[in-house]
């Protein structure tokens, strides 16, 4: 999360100010990031775990923000699926979270960090072990 509260978007006077809260843009950031093909999901805290399984969403997890004089950084902590070429995926996030952010809030990032928390295997099926072993017990009666 950003120390900054808001971000002031240069407008035009005579309408009024365009203010976007932090969390309008670590929610932006979170989608772009979870929809680019070879994530398996983005690296939540208990808290996002919690509100989770509560059936609600928490787009902003994995995310955080930090302002300072060189611009906004951002912070994207995510897990890869197994098989997919890291670097290409880790490209493909910085690409789009700052194709995303800049489109739809006028913000441009200074930095996009991605940090691979883990690798996913796929799911394999479990193994019926009545199929493996067959049913011995009819046998020995």
């Amino acid at each position: 999360m950003v120390d900054k509260k808001d971000f002031v978007l240069d407008a035009n006077q005579e309408l009024g100010e365009i203010v976007i809260a932090p969390e309008v843009i670590e929610v932006i950031i979170g989608i772009a990031a979870s929809k680019v093909e070879g994530v398996y999901r983005m690296q939540g805290t208990f808290a996002n775990n919690v509100t989770e399984l509560l059936g609600r969403s928490a787009y902003g997890k994995g995310v955080y923000l930090e302002a300072d004089e060189a611009g906004l950084k951002v912070d994207v902590y995510t897990y890869m699926k197994y098989g997919v070429s890291v670097p290409k995926v880790a490209m493909e996030i910085q690409k789009r979270v700052k194709e995303q952010v800049l489109f739809m809030t006028d913000v441009d990032l200074s930095e996009v960090n991605v940090h691979i928390v883990a690798v996913v295997p796929e799911k394999t099926e479990q193994l019926n072990l009545e199929e493996l072993f067959g049913n011995d017990e009819d046998e020995n009666e």
